[in-house]
């Protein structure tokens, strides 16, 4: 492929990236914006009764309420991940593989900022969750944690497929045995000059002048 032909790709995806991370971002942060000035904390909206609801909940834990109490743990993971991400991009050049790493950005910068900047502290913050659906989860999650959770869905989905970050599906390396040369055949029978039993000299005759 040409370098130009390339970069075209790769910017394409990390334009995916960035639009798809700003995306995610700017929904999981209004969505608790107006879950944090509309509702009180631990009240539950009933939106399609069991099967939808919201319940404010502030979560010191991982994703889904997980490992409660280690928030500074999860603010220098998510910090790491980030920097990651960034250093990573450049080697995409796949709009699926942009979806994937922009998905995954922007889920964890989403709950990183309320780490970072809601109470108790700053690294230590709880993070804000709202979306309760008890038919299908017992935890309490929000729309990063649903970012993140699809970013790694999509992440096996291209594994398996053998997809690559160049976007080309990697082809199986069959095993081509080296072309064999075929070592001269050791003829056996040996091509001989044909003496005819004319021309051998009779047993017992002499020579004549």
């Amino acid at each position: 492929m040409e370098p130009s032909a390339r970069t075209k790709k790769r910017s394409r995806a990390l334009i995916v990236l960035a639009l798809v991370a700003l995306g995610v971002y700017a929904l999981d942060q209004f969505s608790k914006y107006l879950v944090v000035v509309s509702m009180t904390e631990g009240s539950v909206i009933r939106v399609l009764n069991d099967v939808l609801q919201w319940h404010f909940v502030r979560n010191p834990g991982a994703a889904f309420s997980l490992a409660s109490g280690s928030t500074w743990i999860f603010s220098i993971i998510a910090a790491a991940v980030v920097v990651f991400i960034v250093w990573f991009a450049r080697r995409i050049r796949s709009l699926a593989w942009g979806l994937v790493f922009g998905l995954l950005l922007g889920g964890v910068l989403g709950n990183l900022t309320d780490r970072l900047l809601r109470e108790p502290g700053f690294g230590v913050g709880h993070v804000v969750d709202f979306i309760s659906t008890p038919w299908l989860l017992p935890a309490i999650y929000n729309v990063a944690d649903i970012a993140i959770v699809t970013s790694m869905v999509i992440f096996m989905i291209l594994t398996i497929r053998g997809i690559g970050l160049d976007g080309n599906k990697a082809e199986a390396v069959s095993k081509t045995a080296s072309p064999s040369v075929e070592s001269p055949r050791h003829q056996t029978d040996a091509v001989t000059p044909d003496v005819s039993t004319s021309d051998r000299p009779t047993p017992g005759a002499e020579a004549r002048p």
